[in-house]
């Protein structure tokens, strides 16, 4: 990590700034940082040398950060606005156990860098035109959907939004007050918060407990007939896919962010010690009909066994190593290490560039060892 002096970069006309290029623009500027809640922060982005930064609203960014002399990754949802091209911001909800989360929290401020690959990722309403949309958002899954909301928004556009956040209590509502001021210029914008208790600090009078059809019928009667954006903690996504399947929706126009925005790999998921003994070099089951191989990591000391048909990652998360990881498609990157010697077949989503690959970097979500592996993690 870089200090740089907590002064923007000197003033380019607007039509001279080039495009933020992936594949040689890595470094980030922390402009400025502010709380949005008790837990939750926005940290807003320049690029080292003046860009800007295109990108489709719900798209995500992967960062890289050095905690104890060690670069670690993790991606993050864009939640600015790409109608506002040069800076870019994420929000962050501080995680118990969080790595990153809590060391941007504890250590981020304005002047100092990051590194950043991407825009990346499908979730976006851009693809997606319509007349009608509904953004359902839990916790710090609100900012994929926010910065779809903000971009209509900032385009004066005139598609019908129904935006419906829900949150513990009303003191954990992210961009409350944003919210409620787009509502109150934008007659085709209604917002509705769902709180599952009241605060400490502050009695809930709006609609109560967790999100089912009764509530979403009173808030948006006629969700069946929109564009659905989905986005929060993994269960959140499961009961809200399970509550429009069971209300006769059109799947087709439900859409959920593939992956869990939250550092999702702590080590409160350690796999059951029985599972992993079964996978541990020599434990690999029948050698007459095994067609895997040996993986062996050198950070940790360790060598699992690993199908031919099977993901590394997810080999190695069975065997109870805990490996970063984000979106399990080849997509952000977080799993990106370096393959000592072997070869696999790796089929990624643009989660790592072409100089990388012949750096021999490899994803272990989407990477099946064709041979025995030596792997730098």
């Amino acid at each position: 990590m870089t200090i740089l002096q907590d002064t923007p970069t000197q003033l380019v006309a607007w039509g001279d700034r080039p495009a933020w290029d992936d594949e040689a623009d890595t470094i980030l500027v922390c402009r400025r940082r502010h709380a949005v809640t008790h837990d939750v922060t926005t940290f807003v982005f320049e690029a080292l040398a003046p860009r800007r930064f295109d990108y489709e609203p719900g798209q995500f960014i992967t960062i890289g950060v050095e905690i104890e002399g060690t670069l670690t990754e993790r991606c993050y949802t864009i939640s600015s606005s790409p109608t506002r091209p040069f800076t870019i911001s994420i929000t962050v909800k501080r995680v118990p156990g969080g790595v990153v989360s809590n060391w941007l929290h504890d250590n981020l401020q304005p002047g100092q860098t990051i590194n950043a690959r991407g825009p990346l990722g499908q979730f976006t309403c851009a693809d997606y035109p319509a007349d009608k949309y509904l953004f359902l958002s839990g916790g710090s899954g609100i900012t994929p959907v926010m910065s779809m909301l903000r971009t209509l928004h900032d385009l004066s556009h005139d598609a019908d939004v129904v935006f419906v956040h829900s949150a513990r209590t009303p003191v954990d509502i992210v961009f409350r007050r944003e919210l409620a001021e787009i509502a109150s210029a934008s007659p085709s914008v209604q917002v509705a918060h769902v709180c599952e208790t009241d605060a400490p600090t502050e009695a809930w009078e709006g609609h109560r407990g967790r999100l089912t059809v009764e509530t979403l019928t009173q808030i948006c009667p006629d969700f069946r007939d929109r564009e659905v954006f989905v986005c929060g903690p993994g269960p959140y996504m499961a009961a809200v896919k399970s509550l429009l399947s069971n209300a006769g929706f059109d799947m087709d126009r439900h859409h959920q962010e593939s992956f869990v925005l939250d550092e999702l790999l702590s080590d409160s998921e350690a796999v059951d010690a029985t599972d992993a003994d079964a996978i541990v070099a020599g434990g690999g089951g029948d050698s007459e009909t095994d067609t895997g191989f040996d993986v062996e990591f050198t950070k940790s000391n360790t060598t699992i066994h690993c199908s031919a048909d099977t993901p590394v990652l997810d080999a190695a998360t069975k065997a109870g190593l805990n490996m970063p990881s984000s979106c399990g498609q080849g997509l952000c990157g977080t799993c990106k290490v370096t393959l000592v010697s072997g070869e696999v077949d790796m089929q990624h989503n643009g989660g790592i560039r072409p100089k990388e690959i012949a750096q021999n970097k490899i994803l272990l979500c989407c990477s099946k060892p064709k041979t025995p592996l030596v792997v730098d993690a």
